[in-house]
C-alpha cells in the first residue's frame, strides 16, 4: 500500500473499518428492547400472587366461617346481642332452653382497658422512638432497636404471668394513689377498696404490649423527616428538642396516630394476656380501678370449655365481632401510615 495515492489509503481505511464493524456485528447479537418480563420474572410475580391472595382468603374464610355460625345468634338476639349484658341460658322442666345473649359488658371492658393501654403506651413509644431516632448513639442504637422488636415475638403468657406476679402490686399502690388523690372523677372512683386484678392492670400489661409496635412505626415515621427542614430548624438556632417540636412531631403526626390505631388493634384482640391479670365478670364496670370487667376475647376463653351447642354459636358470633373490629381498626391505621408515608405530612 506505499505505492498508493491518499485518496487511496483513505479508501482502504474506511474499508477496513466498515469490515471490522460488519465482523463485530456479526459476532454479537444485538439484544432486544422489550417490555415482555422474562421467564423467572413471570414465575416469581405468580408464587408473590398465589401467597398474598391464599392469606386473604384464609382471612376470607375465617371470616365466613364466624358468620355463618354465628348467624342463628345474630338473627335470634338482633341488636340485643350488642347491647344487652345479659348472658344466660335456662332450661326448664319440660326440657325447652331459654338463651339470653348479649356482649354488650364485654365491648365496655374491651374499650375501656384498649383506652388505658393506649394512655399508658402511647406515649412510652413515642418517647421511645424520639430516642431511638434523635438521641441514641449509634453504637447502641441498632441493639435498642432489635430488643424493642424482640419484645414484639414474646409470648403473651410470658406478658400475663409477669403482670400477675410482678406488675400487679405495684399497679395496686398506683391505683390506690389515684383513688386518693382523683376519687372525684368518676372513673376513678371505687365504692369497696378491692384494686386487684382490674382493668387498670390489664391496661397496663397491654400498654407495655402494644408499645414495640407503636414504636416501630413511630420511628419509621420520624426517621424520613426531611434532613432540610432539619437542618433548617438549626440553622435557625433551634435547639435538638425545639427542632423535634417544630419539625418532627408535626411531619409524624399521622403516622404516630396510625401506629396507636395499630396498637389498639392488638389490644382489642389480646386473650391470655387479659385473662391472666383480670377478674373476667360479666358486668359493665366503668370504674377502671375496681377489680371487675373483661373483654370479649377473654370472655371466648372463659366460656368456651363448658359451653353448650347453643352457647358455642354465641360464642362464634362473639368472636366475629370481635374480628369485625379489629379488623377495621387495622385498616383504617394502614391507611393513615400509608398516606403520612406518600403525602410526608
Amino acid at each position: 500500500f506505499t505505492c498508493c495515492l491518499p485518496w487511496d489509503r483513505e479508501v482502504i481505511s474506511r474499508i477496513s473499518e466498515d469490515t471490522s464493524v460488519a465482523i463485530l456485528e456479526s459476532a454479537v447479537k444485538r439484544r432486544e428492547i422489550t417490555t415482555e418480563p422474562r421467564r423467572s420474572d413471570k414465575v416469581f410475580r405468580s408464587i408473590v400472587s398465589v401467597v398474598a391472595l391464599s392469606a386473604f382468603a384464609i382471612l376470607a374464610m375465617i371470616g365466613t366461617f364466624l358468620a355463618l355460625r354465628g348467624f342463628q345468634t345474630f338473627h335470634s338476639q338482633g341488636w340485643h346481642f350488642l347491647t344487652g349484658y345479659e348472658w344466660e341460658v335456662v332450661t326448664d322442666d319440660a326440657g325447652k332452653t331459654t338463651a339470653k345473649f348479649g356482649i354488650g359488658a364485654m365491648l365496655v371492658g374491651t374499650v375501656l382497658i384498649s383506652i388505658v393501654a393506649l394512655m399508658v403506651g402511647v406515649p412510652l413509644s413515642i418517647l421511645t422512638a424520639l430516642f431511638l431516632t434523635f438521641y441514641a448513639p449509634e453504637r447502641f442504637k441498632k441493639l435498642l432497636v432489635a430488643v424493642v422488636d424482640l419484645m414484639a415475638a414474646f409470648p403473651s403468657i410470658l406478658f400475663g404471668l409477669w403482670g400477675y406476679f410482678v406488675l400487679m402490686p405495684m399497679a395496686i399502690y398506683w391505683a390506690k394513689l389515684l383513688h386518693k388523690y382523683l376519687g372525684w372523677i368518676p372513673v376513678f372512683n371505687v365504692k369497696e377498696p378491692f384494686f386487684e386484678r382490674s382493668p387498670f392492670v390489664a391496661g397496663l400489661v397491654l400498654a407495655i404490649m402494644i408499645i414495640p409496635i407503636v414504636t416501630s412505626v413511630a420511628r419509621e415515621i420520624f426517621s424520613q423527616t426531611p434532613l432540610d427542614r432539619v437542618q433548617a430548624a438549626y440553622a435557625l438556632g433551634a435547639t435538638r428538642w425545639s427542632m423535634i417540636k417544630t419539625v418532627a412531631l408535626p411531619f409524624g403526626s399521622s403516622g404516630i396516630v396510625g401506629g396507636a390505631m395499630l396498637g389498639l388493634g392488638r389490644a382489642f384482640g389480646e386473650t391470655v394476656a387479659v385473662f391472666t391479670v383480670l377478674n373476667i365478670v360479666f358486668k359493665a364496670n366503668f370504674q377502671i380501678l375496681f377489680g371487675m370487667g373483661g373483654n370479649i376475647a377473654s370472655m371466648i376463653v372463659l366460656k368456651w370449655g363448658e359451653a353448650s351447642p347453643i352457647e358455642t354459636k354465641a360464642l362464634l358470633a362473639s368472636g366475629f365481632v370481635l374480628f369485625l373490629l379489629t379488623l377495621g381498626v387495622n385498616a383504617v391505621a394502614d391507611f393513615i401510615v400509608k398516606r403520612a408515608l406518600k403525602s410526608g405530612k
